[in-house]
């Protein structure tokens, strides 16, 4: 603040910053107050990783929306994407909503709540060792998740990180490290229960966050019309001629990129082992009815919103980079610190609001995978098959809470090993997500939904994606990324579909008897 600002701005400026860190505060506290209001849920391992599987259709719907759009899609994607594509970015966005949650609703709701019951998986990794018979394929997939998971989790932290230096002039390193602790707080405390529930308190801050700031950005330019107009008069990328329009036009300037943006960020959610799980634990059918509608009108506006936001980032100055190119994190930011004081505050809470939500998702995801898929591997059986010997209840009931109790430990750990790449960022936010959802839905995709529908999906076509979507993504990144880690996560999702299929028809099949016991569940 400089020295001239006269007394009465000055006042204005410390009453409004006392505004932003008692909403910050509030906001926080009520986070760590549902944690301990829900700590008596999560004592068994039901209960911490799936809410008992009995929580309703808007927790869920919010929960999965939440775990969906983070600041990597607020700060990271919107700011990248939307300067690359202009308006036609909002595109983005509507796949979010129509492939990336009507479609994942529509598809998976139902069969994952059903099937997953049935043969009593509680992670990802438990159903591909039980639905096809290989425990191998268990522990590999578990390790998959938790490798994985991390680099999204420290694009997370860049994302909070770069707008609370904005707000609040805090160093980037400081906000991380609040973040963190803050979030492990109410995920250890309350587990699922208390993610959800923060979820939906974080959902409607978001929903009614992004709104208002879309308002207030594009009032800023003039109205819509007027804003449109100046982007139609930006030169392409390249030129210098004024009038190129390829930024205010339905497909923008690169419609095959958009598309594979599209393909990454849509399709990928259903292959992701922290979406996924909120099929798990919703109540019943009629809640997965209810809660495809939900999510599906979350998914548009927040994602609609944001890359429509992103779309009039070419109307601000550039951040240049140290190395002479544009910084894409910090576009969204550049647009949003000429915005009132007031409105900062709550865009601050809704890219909190958005992070904390995701990072409890994959943090509670990742300590889960590692407890239950590779310290504790029950020996599992299939329905109507007789188990040898039986466990003592009060033994059953401590080895439940040392299951939690690891659970717990591992959280800290997942958040320390993030924590640490998050202090050290290799790459913009995008990239980050890229290489996450590539590898996670390259392997994981295709083999968990052809489960789901079809009988004749073998253990080998597992191994087989696992491989193909793992290793796709490892020598991309070795070799330097020759294809844009987007553009080979879109690639790694739909190239999975002809693997696990073709080598379904090429390798042994499981026995009848055992997958006839699995699929009884849609009977």
């Amino acid at each position: 603040m400089s020295s001239n600002t006269p007394p009465l701005g000055r006042a204005w400026v410390g009453f409004f910053m006392i505004i932003k860190v008692l909403l910050t505060i509030i906001f926080l506290a009520v986070m760590i107050g549902v944690g301990v209001y829900t700590r008596k849920q999560a004592s068994s391992v039901d209960g911490f990783v799936l809410g008992g599987r009995a929580v309703g259709p808007w927790l869920t719907a919010f929960a999965f929306g939440t775990s969906y759009f983070s600041a990597v899609v607020f700060v990271g994607y919107a700011g990248q994407f939307g300067w690359k594509y202009g308006l036609s970015s909002t595109w983005i966005g509507v796949g979010n909503a129509v492939i990336g949650s009507l479609l994942a609703w529509l598809l998976l709701g139902r069969r994952t709540k059903l099937m997953t019951q049935h043969i009593e998986s509680r992670t990802m990794p438990d159903f591909f060792g039980t639905r096809f018979q290989d425990q191998g394929l268990r522990v590999v997939a578990s390790i998959i998740a938790f490798v994985f998971l991390i680099p999204y989790t420290a694009g997370v932290y860049k994302g909070i990180s770069t707008l609370f230096e904005m707000g609040f002039g805090i160093p980037y390193e400081y906000c991380v490290v609040i973040m963190a602790i803050l979030t492990a707080v109410y995920v250890i405390l309350g587990g699922y229960k208390a993610t959800a529930m923060n979820d939906f308190i974080q959902g409607i801050i978001m929903l009614f966050g992004i709104v208002a700031v879309i308002v207030a950005v594009i009032a800023a330019q003039g109205g819509l019309s007027e804003a449109v107009t100046k982007l139609a008069q930006l030169p392409a990328d390249g030129s210098t001629e004024p009038g190129s329009g390829l930024f205010a036009t339905w497909f923008g300037p690169d419609p095959w990129g958009l598309l594979g943006v599209v393909v990454l960020t849509s399709l990928g959610t259903m292959g992701l082992p922290q979406m996924v799980g909120k099929f798990y634990s919703i109540t019943d059918e009629s809640a997965i009815r209810r809660g495809t509608v939900i999510s599906t009108v979350f998914a548009f506006i927040v994602a609609g919103g944001c890359y429509f936001l992103g779309g009039f980032g070419r109307l601000y100055d550039p951040v240049i980079g140290a190395n002479g190119k544009i910084a894409f994190d910090s576009i969204v930011p550049a647009m949003l610190v000429t915005l009132p004081d007031v409105l900062i505050a709550l865009v601050v809470l809704l890219v909190l609001s958005a992070s904390m939500s995701t990072l409890a998702s994959l943090v509670l995801t990742s300590s889960s995978t590692m407890t239950l898929d590779l310290i504790y591997r029950d020996k599992k059986s299939l329905p109507g098959e007789v188990e040898e010997g039986t466990i003592d209840d009060i033994v059953s009931e401590k080895i439940e809470r040392r299951k939690v109790v690891v659970m717990r430990v591992l959280i800290m750990f997942f958040i320390a090993i993030s924590l640490l790449i998050a202090l050290n960022p290799p790459t913009f936010i995008a990239q980050l997500m890229g290489i996450s959802w590539g590898a996670l839905a390259g392997a994981f995709l295709a083999p968990f939904m052809l489960g789901l529908y079809w009988r004749g999906v073998t253990t080998a076509s597992v191994w087989a994606c696992f491989i193909w979507g793992v290793g796709l993504t490892v020598v991309n990144m070795l070799l330097g990324n020759p294809i844009n880690p987007i553009n080979c996560g879109a690639i790694a999702m739909v190239g999975g579909f002809p693997v696990v299929w073709i080598v379904s028809l090429l390798s042994k099949k499981l026995p009848a008897q055992t997958v006839d016991s699995i699929f009884e569940c849609y009977k």
